[in-house]
């Protein structure tokens, strides 16, 4: 197959070129140039930002399938489906399941409400929910049933250039005592990338269609099973204080952000980690080990020097020393 990846240099782009290569797939990946290129790809360099004319680069070709993972405004998806709409025969955008409304009840499927407010036209800062919606809207408009929405939650892995398990991998490296928010079998429910790309390139052969969710189920692994992976994989001597999420919480540590992936019990765990995924189940997703997300993880790590990249469109994460210390004092 033919495939152009809209990006196809970081984190989820580059797994899914990675993966395409691996089968044999003719891969062109489309960005502004600013990462090395995967050899074995062909780039084409423009920028989504400019508008048409930044998408000269794709103004011939012919793709099997086309893989989109755009997370700004979402003008810029619109502008590349409608370009691409004779020209490709399959479009996949990557979503996210926060283009429900929060809070999310449990076990909640693809059909259920969306956020409102979002526009396929909207060409200017919007919140990250409306402007994943926005682009779901463009690339059904151009594509229709020929469009596959993919909606992740937590994405790990290799290449994550969020930071949420490096922060984990790095401060459980350092040793020591490690703040760890209890409960120690709080569920999980996250994809790698490397299988949430094998899921993509997949659904594109079989020509799937319309949303799905596209995380492991809730508990595929536990917390407590993620960061004791943690301590093993990095050989530190770090010993994990499981910690009242109360006691936490009281403190002002601020779950998800200050304490990357962790959420307590409640609306915000329901809607991360505990979605509706037996439609995408159904069609072959699978998840790896826990375990072999941990140390691929650091090992890409350690290849990198110890320092993730960071995306300048989102925060860093993690816990401050101090707080972390202050913390760990009380108990």
């Amino acid at each position: 197959m033919k495939i152009l990846i809209l990006g196809g240099t970081e984190f989820v782009g580059r797994s899914v070129a990675e993966a395409a290569l691996g089968r044999g797939w003719d891969v062109s990946v489309f960005n502004r140039g600013r990462q090395k290129p995967i050899p074995g790809t062909v780039a084409l360099h423009g920028d989504r930002t400019a508008g048409k004319v930044g998408l000269a680069a794709l103004e011939s070709g012919t793709w099997d399938a086309v893989v989109d993972t755009w997370s700004g405004a979402p003008v810029a998806v619109r502008d590349a489906a409608r370009l691409l709409a004779d020209r490709a025969g399959h479009y996949t955008y990557v979503s996210t399941r926060s283009v429900h409304p929060y809070p999310a009840s449990a076990g909640l499927p693809e059909d259920g409400p969306l956020v409102s407010g979002a526009s396929a036209d909207e060409a200017g800062e919007v919140p990250y929910p409306q402007a994943k919606l926005g682009g779901e809207l463009a690339a059904l408009d151009a594509f229709g049933d020929r469009a596959l929405l993919a909606r992740p939650g937590l994405i790990l892995g290799p290449y994550e250039n969020i930071g949420r398990l490096p922060w984990w991998l790095t401060r459980i490296a350092r040793g020591g005592p490690v703040l760890a928010p209890g409960p120690h079998d709080s569920p999980l429910q996250y994809i790698d990338a490397r299988d949430l790309a094998t899921w993509v390139l997949d659904a594109a052969e079989k020509g799937l269609h319309g949303p799905y969710n596209t995380v492991s189920e809730s508990g595929h692994a536990t917390l407590g099973e993620l960061l004791d992976a943690c301590v093993r994989v990095t050989g530190s001597d770090a010993e994990l204080r499981w910690t009242d999420p109360d006691t936490i919480l009281a403190a002002g540590v601020q779950p998800w952000t200050e304490l990357p992936i962790w959420l307590p019990a409640g609306e915000m765990h329901d809607t991360l980690h505990r979605g509706d995924v037996s439609k995408a189940l159904a069609t072959g997703l699978r998840c790896r080990p826990v375990g072999e997300t941990v140390a691929d993880t650091w090992t890409w790590l350690e290849s990198i020097g110890g320092v993730a990249p960071q995306r300048p469109d989102r925060p860093p994460v993690g816990l401050a020393p101090e707080a972390e210390a202050r913390l760990l004092a009380t108990g």
